[in-house]
């Protein structure tokens, strides 16, 4: 009787294999569940703003590259003796690797309607070849050039950046030169054909470019807002991208092929003239207008003259109202160098 108990076949022996098989199913189903949960995080880090596209890029911004992170995902997670990580090792692991996810950046918009009309008649000449990459194309109402990409953790750290920002219009200023900053877009190159951009034409413009960027990131260095050796600044305008849609491997589609736009390589796409730098958020709810919520924003060149001289017309304008209708201007109107002025006018500015 003891040797039927203890045999494979018995009802005993058979039982424990149900129930090994079961703890297996159960483990696996619990690793499938902690990857699903990393692989959304990918997948949002896809909506990013800007191409880290090489793990050269990702590891001079001071961030882990996605191949890195599936090489990680590939290693059985275990300790020493060889067990399992438990769900909250693993949790706070995750939370570990999300802590340090860029989360703003500074950007140049582009306000130029030629070079954003330019962009539709590529995406849609891309489209009428390879309709399967609409979800790759960018927003038009989103493009612009990164300057600085950063992980703010805390809303005292967006108002330090905002600070930042504005203090450093004096520096900029001087730069200028009292000049204004003209971009040229011309041409289209790609990241690994997984990124197409339309690329900055060579010249002092970029020269200028470059010094504003290292401005910044060495301003935001000093306050602690960029890790150090936050580096590899290439400025380009991103107008598709295969990361914004990762199905499209599934269906084959791993490059885009130069071939599609390849009547748009040497293309002119107009001048970017620099009319303020944005301290936008990539994870906050795009603004009306389609381009990312932007806590701050920093006017340059004519630009910021002109709004200036905009609002100090309408103090001028308020003063003399005032005086017309014997009514005293409110206790602290003032023009700020925020761009706003406190009086019943404000709403003007």
């Amino acid at each position: 009787m003891s040797m039927y108990e203890c045999s494979p076949e018995s009802p005993a022996g058979l039982s424990e294999k149900k129930n090994k098989r079961k703890r297996r199913r159960e483990k696996r189903k619990l690793m499938k569940k902690q990857l699903k949960s990393a692989d959304t995080s990918d997948n949002f880090m896809s909506e990013l703003p800007f191409s880290l596209t090489s793990p050269s890029t990702w590891k001079e911004l001071g961030f882990p590259s996605p191949e890195s992170v599936q090489k990680k995902r590939k290693r059985k997670r275990g300790n020493s003796e060889g067990r399992v990580d438990s769900e909250e090792d693993a949790e706070n692991k995750k939370k570990k690797k999300e802590t340090m996810r860029p989360n703003y950046f500074i950007s140049i918009p582009i306000t130029n309607t030629q070079i954003s009309s330019a962009v539709i008649a590529v995406q849609e000449a891309v489209l009428q070849q390879e309709p399967r990459l609409a979800r790759a194309m960018i927003p038009v109402p989103t493009l612009h050039i990164t300057l600085l990409v950063t992980h703010l953790a805390s809303q005292e750290q967006v108002d330090l950046a905002a600070t930042v920002l504005a203090q450093v219009e004096p520096s900029l200023a001087e730069l200028l030169g009292g000049r204004d900053l003209v971009l040229p877009f011309s041409g289209i190159s790609h990241f690994r054909k997984e990124v197409v951009f339309v690329g900055l034409t060579p010249g002092q413009h970029r020269h200028t470019l470059d010094s504003l960027a290292e401005l910044l990131r060495s301003r935001f260095e000093e306050q602690g807002l960029l890790q150090e050796g936050n580096r590899g600044f290439e400025p380009h305008l991103t107008i598709m991208k295969l990361s914004r849609v990762s199905k499209l491997r599934s269906q084959g589609i791993k490059r885009v092929d130069p071939a599609l736009y390849s009547n748009y390589t040497n293309k002119f796409f107009g001048d970017q003239t620099v009319e303020r730098l944005d301290l936008c958020s990539m994870l906050k709810k795009k603004q009306q207008d389609g381009y990312y919520h932007t806590d701050t924003s920093l006017q340059l060149g004519n630009y910021a003259f002109a709004h200036t001289h905009t609002n100090i017309t309408l103090l001028f304008i308020y003063c003399l109202f005032g005086i017309w209708c014997n009514v005293k201007p409110p206790e602290g109107a003032h023009y700020s160098q925020s761009r706003q002025w406190v009086s019943p006018l404000s709403s003007f500015t």
